[in-house]
């Protein structure tokens, strides 16, 4: 081929490429967005401290609301990116009372629309691509002393947007030979003693000695965050005392190579995909229903074999 016509066909496929890259921009060849913030390169979601918890749907005000974003943990005055390319708007403000960190910014792109907010952007209009510095986090720590300082990422249609915020982890969890962290707090899963009502390995002694324990209770704070063990799809609520108490929701989680009941949490959802290791929700307050008790979540499979092994994670 002669070489003017080589060049002529290369201006030629660049030109098509580029004119593809302004109608499908970078965020929709990425199942998920880019770190937001510089400190946090999974998009770690804040969990819970004395003014509430971050993940999506917790409670607020006193239970009268449903937190409708995500809290990505970032530092005073850390540098934040944009995770997804799209048009800034703003400013946006979420107090409406001009306090240290009343300010964000809006990025809508053909497939994704979210507020990013107690940030301070370089600007609110123009065009930004994916992973480029958006600005900084403001002051949190200013207004809220003692919070776990976070960006509020809030879908602009007020859908959950944690699914887009983890990371791509394996599939299935068959691939890897043990479960990933349930609860924080308890990075190996380490499984319930005994206490005055009872003990939390599989098979233990239930109901004074006439049944036996057809799970193993994991560890877990009340009020901290649960994880999935593994990948796959969510059902529920599942209600194990059937009495309404504090501690009466739970979730089951169906993958190709497992299925099991998480109990005594509260997830984010019922309903739905989740990966290993993404927010599933929190722990509910255990004290409050039996005081004294070793907090736990109870895990059980779903054909009521025992899944110590899986939790046991390379131990």
């Amino acid at each position: 081929m002669p070489a003017l016509s080589l060049v002529a066909l290369v201006s030629l496929v660049s030109a098509v490429f580029t004119e593809q890259l302004d109608v499908h921009p970078p965020q929709q060849r990425h199942k998920h967005w880019a770190a937001i913030c510089r400190g946090n390169p999974t998009n770690k979601i804040r969990g819970c401290d004395k003014y509430g918890c971050g993940s999506f749907g917790a409670d607020r005000h006193d239970g009268q609301e449903k937190h409708q974003g995500v809290d990505v943990i970032c530092a005073d005055g850390a540098s934040v990116y944009a995770p997804f390319s799209g048009e800034l708007s703003g400013p946006i403000r979420f107090f409406h009372n001009g306090n240290a960190i009343d300010d964000g910014v809006q990025i809508k792109g053909p497939t994704y629309c979210v507020k990013l907010v107690c940030i301070h952007p370089i600007r609110y209009r123009g065009r930004i691509r994916r992973g480029q510095r958006l600005g900084r986090m403001l002051p949190m720590q200013k207004v809220f002393p003692g919070i776990i300082s976070h960006i509020h990422v809030e879908n602009c249609d007020h859908s959950d947007p944690t699914s887009l915020l983890t990371p791509a982890v394996p599939p299935f969890a068959q691939r890897s030979g043990h479960w990933a962290t349930i609860c924080s707090g308890n990075p190996t899963n380490e499984i319930r003693g005994c206490d005055k009502y009872g003990c939390g390995y599989y098979g233990a002694p239930r109901e004074n000695g006439k049944g036996i324990h057809r799970g193993v209770d994991v560890i877990c704070a009340d009020g901290a965050t649960v994880y999935a063990p593994f990948s796959g799809k969510l059902s529920g609520p599942i209600q194990f005392f059937h009495n309404g108490n504090a501690i009466d929701d739970g979730v089951q989680i169906s993958g190709p190579g497992f299925c099991v009941k998480l109990l005594c949490i509260h997830p984010i959802r019922y309903n739905g995909r989740i990966s290993k290791g993404q927010v599933l929700g929190k722990m509910l307050p255990m004290q409050r229903v039996f005081p004294g008790i070793t907090s736990h979540i109870h895990v059980e499979n779903c054909d009521r074999s025992d899944p110590t092994r899986y939790l046991q994670r390379g131990r």
